[in-house]
């Protein structure tokens, strides 16, 4: 199914095949969460605003991720 630019945008925020296997390991259940709210509901303006919190969300977590293996 095809989806509005903007849902889109955001998605393409939620790959994670770039990062190490330890962030992989954080942002992969955002990852998940964010394709089965893609497969459940159509597109629509409270689509995108919960995925955009969502990356922001998987975002804090990787960067609490990295700090910790910094710290270690």
């Amino acid at each position: 199914m095809a989806r509005r630019a903007s849902t889109e945008q955001v998605v393409r925020w939620f790959d994670n095949e770039h990062q190490a296997a330890d962030l992989q390991a954080v942002s992969g259940p955002y990852k998940e969460l964010a394709n089965t709210l893609l497969a459940q509901l159509p597109d629509s303006p409270e689509l995108t605003a919960g995925l955009r919190k969502l990356l922001e969300s998987k975002d804090c977590a990787v960067r609490a991720a990295v700090a910790n293996r910094e710290e270690n």
